[in-house]
């Protein structure tokens, strides 16, 4: 006589399925926690877009998405309003520019509870989920509940182009 699938088996089965699924296999993370199923699985077309200090919103970038040897082009840096900065979705990175020349990238998950930020605006890159704001000049929680500062990404400025490497 054979038995179907036990009900130990099918969940067990099931949460593997999930961890495998879930987690982001190769990726260190400065912070220690995991990001959402939701943010880790944003499709790789998600549009940027960028917003001044003023609040005023940018087309989005029509930057090249070819990796090089330096990373992969992420704008130019005309693209990265002063005093404000553009949320990149499919690369998980949102860069600044808090000074006329001067540029900055963090994570775009917030520390809270690794919701997506969804915007820039007013010198703060700002998390609707829950309300935490982290400054565009070095990442740190404005307004909590975030209990860390977005962890910093590496970019490089050549010329006119930013590129996360």
């Amino acid at each position: 006589m054979t038995h179907g699938p036990t009900r130990r088996t099918v969940l067990a089965t099931g949460a593997a399925a999930c961890v495998a699924g879930c987690s982001k296999s190769g990726e260190n993370s400065s912070s220690g926690s995991a990001t959402s199923p939701t943010a880790a699985s944003t499709p790789s077309t998600a549009t940027s877009t960028a917003t001044s200090a003023a609040g005023s919103t940018a087309e989005p970038s029509s930057a090249s998405a070819t990796a090089s040897a330096v990373g992969k082009e992420l704008a130019r840096t005309g693209d990265i309003p002063v005093g404000g900065g553009t949320i990149f979705a499919a690369d998980q990175v949102v860069v600044t520019q808090p000074e006329k020349g001067e540029f900055k990238a963090f994570s775009n998950i917030c520390t809270h509870r690794q919701c997506p930020v969804a915007d820039v605006s007013d010198g703060t890159i700002n998390c609707t989920c829950h309300g935490s704001r982290f400054r565009i000049t070095d990442g740190s929680v404005a307004h909590p509940p975030a209990p860390q500062p977005l962890p910093e990404k590496k970019i490089t400025v050549e010329g006119d182009t930013i590129r996360l490497v």
